[in-house]
């Protein structure tokens, strides 16, 4: 197999991070690697798509320290073929990008679909998903209430109302410029608007008590939860000290999660619309019964399930990948063979 990852940017920090474990994995099961940023793409006048990519061949000693090494050193760079890939996987953040780059990846993955790329997630449901709406189009029942808007009288009615909210930009993540305000807290309320709005709009949602003591990530794979040997790809973070936010850069602390009844039930909710927008692997964020997030985009943490749970999460995700591009491949071969006259 031929595997493109499309990132923010090369040559940053890979220890830990989801991306490169599955990059990894791939690598040792003797598959193709090509890891690009978001600013490489070329669309060529000749139609083709190509990327600058660091391109590895398969590894079977490939460790996290020799794949960061590798992707140092510019000698392992050279332009690729993206139409030429198996499968593109887009593991770049919008909201950690520039303006200019939050669709590139989007974009040109597009591109390679019409060549007969396996891309994932699908792009064109990751168009649907550049910020917080996306969330509000699925079930009702599984979304704390939430307001969005830059008014900043409705903020404050709202406040009003529910006593106690959290609120947070539209687009972003990593818990920046997240609040919560309680009524003691409406002499600030104005600061925290201000914050956020003037990056956007500011999303208020009815305060969650169970959101008190974490959250609980799990993985979703071609719309179920995402297992290997038994266990769940899943994951506790727990807030610490008087910090709402229980995101791990923000200081919460990682625990083992008791994947629940409710959280399946929860899974089974959003899943026909997830398979329906083509999302391959998500992460859903879950405080008590409802769902706080969805991340379509680059969903974290697959080393930490993998640390807690003693198992490699990688490996059914490569396996998910490898049965696509058997299939893809059965279905040319036979289409090809087939007699359109005869249809």
């Amino acid at each position: 197999m031929r595997l493109g990852i499309a990132v923010n940017v090369t040559g940053g920090e890979v220890a830990g991070q989801t991306t490169y474990r599955l990059a990894v994995e791939a690598l040792r099961r003797g598959h193709d690697v090509s890891i690009m940023s978001s600013g490489s793409f070329a669309y060529e006048p000749d139609g083709a798509i190509r990327a600058l990519a660091t391109s590895l061949a398969p590894d079977a000693g490939m460790t996290i320290k020799k794949l960061g090494t590798a992707i140092q050193n510019e000698a392992t760079r050279r332009w690729i073929s993206v139409d030429g890939l198996d499968v593109l996987l887009l593991r770049s953040n919008p909201a950690a990008q520039q303006a200019w780059s939050q669709f590139a990846a989007v974009n040109f993955g597009r591109l390679a679909m019409r060549h007969g790329v396996i891309v994932l997630n699908n792009p064109n449901g990751l168009a649907k998903a550049m910020n917080k709406v996306y969330f509000q189009t699925f079930p009702e029942e599984v979304r704390p209430k939430t307001l969005i808007t830059r008014d900043k009288t409705r903020i404050r009615k709202f406040v009003a109302q529910e006593g106690t909210v959290v609120i947070k930009p539209l687009q972003g993540s990593g818990g920046h410029n997240v609040f919560i305000v309680r009524p003691e807290d409406m002499g600030n309320l104005e600061y925290m608007m201000d914050a956020i709005i003037r990056d956007g709009y500011i999303v208020a949602q009815e305060y969650l008590p169970t959101a008190a003591t974490g959250d609980t990530r799990l993985f979703l794979m071609n719309g179920v939860p995402l297992m290997h040997k038994g266990r769940y790809a899943a994951f506790r973070r727990v807030r610490t000290g008087d910090d709402m936010r229980s995101n791990i850069h923000a200081g919460g602390k990682l625990r083992r999660a008791a994947v629940s009844d409710t959280m399946l039930r929860l899974a089974e909710m959003v899943r026909p619309r997830l398979v329906e927008d083509g999302m391959f692997l998500v992460g859903l964020d879950i405080v008590g019964d409802k769902l706080m997030e969805i991340n379509v985009f680059s969903p974290g943490g697959l080393g930490s399930a993998q640390t807690l749970e003693k198992t490699n999460f990688c490996k059914p995700v490569l396996e998910a990948l490898e049965r696509k591009v058997d299939y893809m491949r059965y279905y040319r071969r036979t289409f090809n063979n087939v007699d359109m006259a005869t249809l």
